[in-house]
């Protein structure tokens, strides 16, 4: 389609909406806009559009596909796209290499954003201009007709993927899949082949996790470009073609060498590759607790993130080099509070922290001007906000000793069932605080698979004071050696602005909670 002849309807003035609506100024012919809850848009009301004019709409991501308008317009022989299908449409050369930049997509249900920002900090540190966008960051349109970027590193959620089409990735990546946004799409069937999007057509290097089946499914299934290379991440010792991990060490068996080529050395029998020792595991010290415990999920997705990097043709030791310095964003996995419990409040050895209460791309890390308190006389408070979903709460739970959290938990459910979840996880748990408007689903999976544990149910009104109470409840089930985990498996629209919100004010009350015990370390909280 020529963009310059066409007429585009623009559906939702939220964040890609307005995104597209300046990159398509000067770009299209006509922009008109529709939104029923903004002042500013051409109408406030979807029948009041004459469909008969539009040659193009361009729709944001909380429409569905079964949306009256979307049918309607699709009834009429009118595309429906994303932003990112928009972006792909409208992407301009390099001001370097006079081609368009390339895309590394990244895509799954959890971790998306943590690999995305770890393949643009390997980039960077590689000397190119590749920023995260898309579902992070600047909006991928605006990204897109920017010709100063070399790479874009793109997360995509499921619901942009439903309404792109035309998308051919570099390289593409799908970090897991489990059960979200069923809603949305109809189902999981429906969802999972939206995800398998980002494989269609992919050129260099199409990555999947081959401990996940369904994944490893839709790589077996996918079209790529000839000459594409097929590579697996696991957190296991690594077959040929993959990269994983061994004693200890992340080896590389993937057949990549620093030009993204295939330079895989075979035995008699086809099967094996030639393993590379990239680096020790426990010298990333964002992927691993204190005490040296690896968090699974994060090292899995940094595993991602070097195999879309080594197919990009980043040679393997600059690439782990810059994933060393990476700091993870806000609200995944951070410790922002700690207790010493055996050091009064007058003393200097009390761990404090660190940084911006605020997550954004910073990082909020522990003090390291002094030494950190035995972990076990230690209560840390972990701000895991970002595990809105049963799957990513699972991932956070598995990172910690046996009776060791206080979780709090729950939130907008979203259609959700927790019993899987608590059958898997609950040894983790010493106690739990249940937050949230949806409350029921989480308690009668408490009820049904892990009645013993010790509850807090934090009544949702008022809604100013949910974080204050649910942090003094927790703290008074907390003893040495405890974490208390806000990992809460639920969205957070229900009480919080977002999920950056509902940690920002995690943080804040447990850094309270904390110094009160300081200054009075004897009293009651």
């Amino acid at each position: 389609m020529d963009i310059s002849k066409a007429t585009v309807l623009v559906a939702g003035m939220g964040v890609s909406g307005r995104s597209a609506c300046e990159v398509l100024a000067g770009r299209a012919a006509h922009v008109v806009t529709v939104d029923e809850g903004k002042s500013d848009a051409d109408y406030h009301s979807f029948a009041d559009v004459d469909f008969r004019g539009i040659d193009l709409v361009m729709s944001s991501p909380v429409f569905n596909p079964r949306t009256p308008f979307i049918v309607k317009a699709q009834s009429l022989g009118i595309p429906v796209v994303s932003e990112v299908e928009l972006g792909w449409m409208l992407r301009v050369p390099s001001g370097q290499s006079q081609q368009p930049a390339p895309w590394i997509g990244i895509t799954g249900t959890n971790g998306k954003t943590s690999t995305t920002q770890m393949v643009s900090a390997m980039l960077t540190g590689a000397g190119e201009t590749a920023p995260a966008v898309g579902n992070i960051g600047k909006a991928v349109s605006h990204a897109a007709v920017d010709p100063s970027n070399q790479t874009l590193c793109v997360e995509l959620s499921s619901f942009q993927l439903h309404f792109t089409q035309s998308l051919s990735l570099e390289c593409a990546a799908i970090t897991n899949l489990a059960d979200d946004h069923l809603d949305w799409h109809g189902g999981f069937a429906n969802y999972a082949a939206d995800k398998a999007k980002v494989y269609r057509g992919v050129q260099r290097a199409l990555v999947y996790n081959a401990d996940d089946s369904r994944v490893s499914e839709l790589a077996a299934a996918a079209d790529p470009a000839p000459g594409c290379k097929r590579v697996g991440f696991t957190l296991g010792a690594p077959q040929a073609g993959e990269i994983g991990v061994q004693d200890g060490w992340i080896i590389d068996r993937s057949g990549l060498d620093a030009t993204g080529e295939n330079t895989a050395v075979e035995d008699t029998a086809g099967e094996n590759t030639a393993a590379r020792s990239l680096a020790a595991v426990s010298d990333f010290s964002h992927l691993c607790e204190p005490d040296g415990t690896v968090y699974p999920h994060l090292l899995a997705d940094a595993l991602c993130a070097l195999a879309l990097v080594l197919g990009h043709g980043i040679a393997a030791d600059r690439a782990v080099e810059a994933l060393k310095a990476f700091k993870p964003g806000g609200h995944r996995i951070q410790t922002v509070a700690r207790y010493d419990t055996t050091v009064d409040a007058d003393q200097h050895g009390i761990a404090q922290q660190t940084g911006s209460a605020h997550g954004g791309n910073g990082h909020q890390g522990e003090s390291t001007d002094r030494p950190q308190a035995d972990s076990s006389n230690v209560i840390r408070f972990v701000d895991d906000s970002k595990a809105t979903n049963a799957h990513a709460a699972g991932a956070s739970l598995s990172s910690f000793p046996p009776h060791s959290v206080v979780w709090i938990a729950g939130g907008l459910a979203k259609g959700g069932h927790f019993e899987d979840l608590l059958a898997s996880y609950a040894d983790r748990l010493s106690a739990a605080v249940i937050i949230g408007v949806d409350q029921r689903p989480m308690l009668d999976a408490f009820a049904s698979k892990a009645p013993d544990i010790p509850l807090s149910i934090i009544d949702p009104e008022p809604k100013e004071s949910v974080m204050q109470r649910a942090v003094d409840a927790a703290g008074t089930h907390a003893h040495p050696g405890s974490v208390v985990l806000m990992a809460p498996a639920c969205a957070s629209m229900d009480q919080f602005v977002s999920y950056a919100d509902r940690g920002e004010q995690f943080a804040a009350q447990a850094r309270l909670w904390v110094a009160r015990r300081q200054a009075d370390p004897h009293g009651q909280e």
